[in-house]
């Protein structure tokens, strides 16, 4: 009989934590998922799953990512009720949105201990048995932030890419074990981390301050791009390739817009992906905003509204070269055209 591998997944209460331990579990995993609320999480789970309230296949763990002493109980628990696990996700994650200048220290300290100081003493807490045993895929859930900075989530993107770098480094330090590291570089999917009004949510925003003009523009861009979120279980495709990963290092994408970006960041120079983001977020021109800015005329508007708006045909190209090109890609050409084919319909509709 086949060894039945375990994986630990952080966050698993909603979102593509709960949609991975959801797939997980019924494609045989043993699925530790931990949470700061596992009672009313693994709850929700057993209902997701059918499992049993006596299942040994699912069960939870209390984890709070920003207490040192939960993280060490926490990693206690795990290596007694499955010894070395086969996988590690560190999907927990937080968000806000506010210009650097508008975010607090508190809202950086939390953001880092989410994103990074929590899951490296995590990880340092079970690599020693993880090493004993020899096996074992530590996979990184990162995001368009971590690839290149996103303006509006700095606290965020600084966050995500300092874990991408932890990864890399620590790669190399661990492959002599037999152990291995995915970055798994996520799109958009619909899930409460993106959703800036949903009760709580921390915004910084401050509406009538020097930033106000950038902050409508991205607003109505933003819940305009928030249509076409994947759900969460089309996430969980990529986890699983990242989960069968075999190479010390591996980075790949979880979704289409994911890895257009990873492509662009690898061929395009940084100046012109600044100006992407720039044009696509609505962001004026370097110096717009001075009080001694001169206004733009009528043409160079035209030309900004033009950059901030792909027509469907180059939209369809650079998602069949995106798609075609991407680090980890398993489709074919026909299969990328079919695919911008189909987001060209899409703008059609919209």
């Amino acid at each position: 009989m086949a060894e039945v591998r375990t994986v630990v997944i952080t966050g698993a209460s909603r979102g593509l934590g709960f949609a991975s331990a959801v797939r997980l579990y019924n494609e045989g995993w043993r699925v530790v998922a931990a949470m700061r609320s596992p009672d009313q999480g693994v709850a929700l789970l057993r209902d997701a799953t059918g499992a049993d309230h006596d299942d040994g296949r699912l069960v939870g763990v209390r984890l709070d990512l920003m207490n040192e002493e939960s993280i060490a109980a926490a990693a206690e628990q795990i290596e007694a009720l499955v010894g070395a696990p086969h996988a590690l996700v560190h999907n927990a994650g937080i968000a806000s949105i506010g210009m650097s200048e508008e975010l607090d220290r508190d809202l950086w300290s939390s953001m880092l201990a989410t994103h990074l100081t929590g899951p490296v003493a995590l990880t340092k807490a079970l690599l020693p048995v993880m090493r004993a045993a020899g096996r074992g895929r530590i996979v990184l859930v990162s995001s368009a932030g971590g690839v290149r900075g996103q303006p509006g989530i700095a606290a965020y993107s600084a966050a995500k890419g300092a874990l991408e770098r932890w990864g890399e480094s620590m790669a190399t330090e661990i492959s002599p074990f037999g152990l291995g590291v995915t970055v798994l570089v996520a799109g958009a999917y619909d899930t409460d981390i993106i959703d800036d009004r949903a009760p709580g949510y921390p915004d910084y925003r401050i509406w009538d301050g020097p930033y106000s003009p950038i902050h409508h523009t991205m607003d109505v861009r933003g819940h305009f791009a928030m249509r076409f979120a994947r759900p969460p279980t089309a996430f969980t495709d990529g986890l699983v390739k990242a989960l069968n990963d075999r190479a010390p290092f591996r980075r790949r994408s979880a979704g289409p817009d994911a890895a257009m970006l990873m492509v662009f960041n690898r061929v395009l120079p940084s100046a012109a992906m600044h100006h992407m983001a720039r044009a696509v977020m609505g962001i004026p021109r370097h110096g717009a905003l001075r009080s001694d800015a001169p206004q733009l005329t009528t043409p160079q508007r035209l030309m900004v509204r033009a950059m901030g708006s792909l027509p469907p045909p180059v939209m369809n190209r650079l998602i069949v070269l995106a798609t075609w090109l991407a680090p980890n890609r398993s489709s074919s050409p026909s299969a990328a055209n079919g695919l911008g084919q189909q987001a060209q319909r899409t703008e059609r509709q919209g």
